[in-house]
C-alpha cells in the first residue's frame, strides 16, 4: 500500500471485502518506537452488532483492526474480513 497521510485517513467510513459497513474511524495506533502504523481503532455502525462480527473489541467496544488488514483507501478505507 503506498504512503497515506494520516489527515486523509480521518473521519473515513471503514468497510469490510465483503461490503458490510462496520463504522467510522475513530483512532490510528503506532508504534512509538518505529513511527509505522500498527492498527486502526474504529467505532461500529449503529445498525452492527459488534458482537455478531468476527472482529477483537477494545474495552470501550470499538474494533480494533490491524493495519495488514487494510486492502484499499479511497471514499472507504476497506478491510479484509
Amino acid at each position: 500500500m503506498s504512503d497515506i497521510l494520516a489527515e486523509n485517513l480521518s473521519g473515513k467510513a471503514v468497510m469490510g471485502s465483503d461490503g458490510t459497513e462496520l463504522g467510522m474511524l475513530y483512532n490510528i495506533t503506532m508504534n512509538l518506537k518505529t513511527g509505522k502504523l500498527s492498527g486502526l481503532v474504529v467505532e461500529p455502525d449503529e445498525q452492527i452488532d459488534p458482537k455478531n462480527v468476527d472482529l477483537e473489541l477494545d474495552e470501550d467496544g470499538h474494533f480494533e483492526l490491524p493495519v495488514n488488514r487494510v486492502q484499499a483507501v479511497k471514499d472507504y478505507i476497506v478491510v479484509q474480513r
